[in-house]
């Protein structure tokens, strides 16, 4: 585990950047892969990004209580957000909106 990451009630702003990335990621797909989730997201960035470092922040997100890990086929794990990710995607999105202007 690690070292008190995050609580799943706990503010999202603790998160790191990658972090942040990733349950976004996840909130707006199905369960998916791990390897769905690196490509969704190299993808939207634009950039290559390590499979270690996306693994080691979504099992820190798993550890914390905001993303669930299942298995698909005994090979496959695959990641849907808990209640407490759920609930941690909506804070920021308020956070954002209490900041951001309409730009329309």
């Amino acid at each position: 585990m690690c070292d008190g990451l995050v609580s799943a009630t706990m503010d999202v702003h603790k998160l790191t950047a990658i972090q942040r990335d990733l349950l976004f990621v996840v909130s707006g797909m199905d369960e998916s892969s791990g390897q769905a989730i690196k490509s969704e997201l190299e993808q939207t960035q634009g950039r290559s990004l390590l499979a270690g470092r996306v693994y080691t922040n979504l099992n820190e997100l798993v550890d914390s209580g905001l993303i669930d890990k299942g298995s698909r086929d005994g090979r496959t794990n695959e990641y849907s957000l808990t209640e407490g990710g759920r609930e941690a995607v909506r804070n920021r999105q308020r956070w954002e909106k209490r900041y951001v202007r309409q730009t329309a």
